[in-house]
């Protein structure tokens, strides 16, 4: 499981070519004032076990800022939200040629559950959560705050 992970001031993500007369801009599947957003993509390994590793990383880590300006506060200590986007991307291959190769993304039927189970998990967690569309084509527009982006990644070899 990979994540990358951005502190935003705020962000949305909109689903491109549906109903383009009514929502010439795409519709808004989510949309969150400051928090995180997350880009997440899945490998074929991948079980829950490090959908649970990976929530407890996400929500524990202190990426906010205290009063004296330090990284002392997690997502939920500052009020912040996440806007969770599936990236099967994140899974490329681009060492050789010049066309990126995906083998090592997760297919739908693994992904798309995994991808709601984290989902499911975070908001167990108490955070706010907005998602884009599994699948979809989206745009994602944010104001990265800092800029704070992390790699965050988690597979079934690395154990605890």
């Amino acid at each position: 499981m990979r994540i990358l992970l951005q502190r935003v001031k705020r962000a949305e993500v909109r689903i491109q070519g549906e109903s383009a007369e009514a929502h010439p801009d795409g519709r808004v599947s989510g949309r969150i004032g400051g928090g995180y957003v997350l880009l997440v993509g899945f490998t074929h390994s991948d079980t829950n076990a490090e959908v649970e590793w990976m929530t407890d990383k996400v929500v524990g880590l202190r990426l906010f800022p205290d009063e004296d300006q330090k990284l002392n506060r997690d997502v939920t200590e500052a009020r912040g939200a996440l806007l969770v986007v599936s990236q099967f991307t994140l899974y490329s291959d681009a060492r050789k040629g010049r066309r990126p190769s995906f083998l090592d993304a997760a297919k739908p039927d693994i992904a798309i559950p995994l991808y709601n189970y984290f989902v499911t998990r975070l908001r167990e967690r108490g955070v706010t959560v907005q998602t884009g569309e599994f699948g979809a084509m989206m745009d994602v527009e944010l104001v990265n705050d800092g800029p704070v982006t992390i790699w965050l990644e988690r597979d079934a070899a690395q154990g605890e």
